[in-house]
C-alpha cells in the first residue's frame, strides 16, 4: 500500500512516511494509491467482531506488515482502546421510531477524536521507538479555525499522548474560547510530557504564531516537531472503522440472502471539517453501500456546495450552539473531490489553490452532480438545535450533545421509508456542553470524571497580549520546544 498526495505532485510514499507528514509537500493531503475493496463475504465473515478487532482488519488494508507485523498491530490497537467507559468501546442507542445513534464518545475526553487520536499517537510512539529518537507534537486547540482543529483536538492530544516515552505534546488553546470541560481536560494534565498554553487571542492568532515556527526548517528536524490534526491520514482511516461498524450492526445485512445484494444504511454524519464524512465516503468506495447526509450549522459551506455548487467563505463564522463544527473551511472534502474526479490531481489542485487564495470557488455544474449523488446535505439553525434536544428527550429520556442534535434534526424533519435503516454519529458526549443542554431546558446528571475535574491541579502557561504578541509567543514556544528537548536528552524530568 502506497500513498499519493490529492494534487498529483507526490506518490510512492509509505504509510510511515504519510504517518509523520500531515499535508503533503505540494500542500495537498495523503490518500492511499488504491482503495481496497471489501466484498460480500468479507463483510459477513466480520459481523461478531468486537469494534476494537475491526480496526486491526481495517488498519491492516492501510498498513503493510512490513512496517506494522500484524501481532504488533493488535497489541497497539488493543491498548490504544482500553480505557473507554464502556467494554465494547462504541455503543449503540436505540430509540423509539427507528432512531439509532451511535455513541462515539466513551473515551477520556467523551468526544469522537479519542478513538483515531489514541490509535494514531500509538502508531507514532511505535516508529519513535523502533528508532529510538523522539518528537514533539505541537497541537492547536480552536474553537474554529481554518484549517484547524475543535477544542476538542488538544484534550484528545493530551490523554493519547501523556506518559509516552518517545513524545512530547505542546498544546496551545485560546482562553475563553473553548467550554470549561474542554480546558479542564487539557490543564489538569500533569504528566511531564505535557505543555499547556493559554493564549489571549484568537484562533487565527494562534495559527499565525505556529505557521512561523513550522516556517523554520531548522527547528522542525531537530526537535522532530510534527501537527496532528485531522489532515493526518492515520486519523481518518481509523474513522473507517465505525462506518463499517454502523453497517454490521444497524443495516440488517444478516437478513439478507447469501447471493444477494447487501441492503443500503443511511448515515448521518454532523459535519465542520469533513473528516468524518470523508472517511464515510471511502468506505462507499470500498463496496459498503452507504448513503451518506452531512448535516451542518449556521456555518452551511458544505450545504451550499452540495445543493448549489458555492464553494465559498461566507464573512465570518458563525458561532452557534455546536461549537465544533463552527468551520467555515471543510478542507477534508479536499479527499472527495479526489475521488470523484476520478484522482484527478490537476483538477483538485486548480479548485483547492483557487479556493484557499480567494476563498471561494464555483463548482462547475457536473461536478456539483457527481456531489449531489453520493452525498446528501441540511443545515440546521440553533433553535432547530434546542428543539431536537427537547423533543429527543421528550420521546426518549435522552440527552443529545448539541452537535448529534445537527444530524438528529435530520430524523424529525426528513422521513424515510421503513425498509432503510438509519444510522446517527454522536460525537461528543452532552457532558461538554452543558450550556446548551440548559438552554434546551434539559438537565443531565455529569459523569463521575468530569465532576472530578474541578477538584484537579492544574498547570499551564498564559500568553499575554502584548505590543509584539506574534513575536513574544513564538519566542515563549521556541524557548519551551527547546528547553524539553534539552531535558529529554539528559534523560531526566523536566518539571521537577
Amino acid at each position: 500500500m502506497q500513498y499519493c498526495s490529492t494534487r498529483g505532485g507526490v506518490h510512492g510514499w509509505d504509510f510511515h512516511d504519510v504517518l509523520f507528514s500531515g499535508y503533503a509537500p505540494d500542500g495537498g493531503m495523503f490518500m492511499p494509491e488504491s482503495v481496497p475493496m471489501l466484498s460480500p463475504d468479507t463483510l459477513r465473515s466480520w459481523r461478531g467482531l468486537t469494534y476494537t478487532q475491526l480496526v486491526v482488519e481495517v488498519a491492516s488494508l492501510f498498513i503493510p506488515t512490513q512496517l506494522i507485523p500484524r501481532q504488533d498491530l493488535e497489541v497497539l490497537v488493543g491498548e490504544a482502546l482500553t480505557g473507554f467507559s464502556v467494554p465494547e468501546v462504541l455503543r449503540i442507542a436505540w430509540l423509539k421510531e427507528g432512531l439509532s445513534v451511535l455513541e462515539l464518545f466513551h473515551g477520556d475526553t467523551l468526544a469522537f477524536k479519542d478513538l483515531a487520536m489514541t490509535c494514531t499517537v500509538r502508531f507514532l510512539n511505535y516508529f519513535l521507538r523502533k528508532q529510538n529518537r523522539r518528537a514533539t507534537v505541537l497541537v492547536v486547540s480552536l474553537w474554529v479555525s481554518s484549517p484547524g482543529t475543535s477544542g476538542d483536538t488538544g484534550g484528545s492530544a493530551i490523554q493519547s499522548t501523556k506518559g509516552l516515552s518517545g513524545l512530547d505534546v505542546v498544546v496551545v488553546y485560546p482562553r475563553g474560547r473553548i467550554t470549561p470541560v474542554q480546558e479542564k481536560h487539557m490543564i489538569t494534565c500533569l504528566d511531564d510530557n505535557v505543555h499547556v498554553f493559554a493564549a489571549h487571542g484568537s484562533a487565527d492568532d494562534i495559527d499565525r504564531t505556529l505557521r512561523r515556527l513550522f516556517a523554520d526548517q531548522d527547528l522542525v528536524r531537530s526537535h522532530g516537531l510534527m501537527s496532528l490534526n485531522s489532515v493526518n491520514w492515520s486519523r481518518v482511516m481509523i474513522q473507517l472503522a465505525h462506518f463499517i461498524y454502523a453497517y454490521l450492526e444497524l443495516s440488517g445485512m444478516e437478513q439478507a440472502e447469501a447471493d444477494g445484494d447487501l441492503p443500503e444504511l443511511e448515515v448521518v454524519v454532523p459535519t465542520g471539517g469533513a473528516g468524518n464524512i470523508a472517511a464515510g465516503y471511502i468506505v462507499k468506495q470500498m463496496g459498503l453501500p452507504l448513503k451518506l447526509v452531512a448535516m451542518v450549522n449556521s456555518n452551511d459551506i458544505v450545504h451550499r456546495m452540495v445543493t448549489t455548487g458555492d464553494f465559498s467563505m461566507a464573512a465570518n463564522v458563525t458561532q452557534t450552539l455546536a461549537p465544533a463544527i463552527d468551520i467555515q473551511d471543510p478542507y477534508n472534502m479536499e479527499r472527495m473531490f479526489w475521488l470523484l474526479l476520478s484522482r484527478d490531481g490537476a483538477s483538485v489542485k486548480n479548485m483547492m489553490e483557487e479556493f484557499q487564495q480567494s476563498h471561494r470557488h464555483s463548482l462547475p455544474e457536473n461536478h456539483r452532480k457527481l456531489l449531489s449523488q453520493v452525498l446528501s446535505t441540511g443545515t440546521v439553525t440553533d433553535e432547530g438545535i434546542l428543539e431536537t434536544m427537547r423533543r429527543c428527550w421528550e420521546e426518549n429520556q435522552y440527552v443529545l450533545c448539541p452537535h448529534t442534535a445537527v444530524a438528529v434534526w435530520h430524523h424529525y424533519h426528513c422521513p424515510h421509508s421503513p425498509s432503510l435503516n438509519r444510522c446517527y454519529i454522536a460525537t461528543a458526549s452532552p457532558a461538554k456542553f452543558q450550556a446548551a443542554v440548559q438552554r434546551a431546558g434539559l438537565t443531565f446528571d455529569l459523569p463521575e470524571a468530569v465532576l472530578a475535574l474541578d477538584k484537579l491541579a492544574t498547570r499551564y502557561q498564559n500568553l499575554e497580549r502584548s505590543l509584539n504578541w506574534c513575536e513574544d509567543w513564538e519566542d515563549r514556544l521556541r524557548e519551551k520546544i527547546q528547553s524539553v528537548s534539552s531535558a529529554r536528552k539528559t534523560g531526566g524530568n523536566y518539571y521537577r
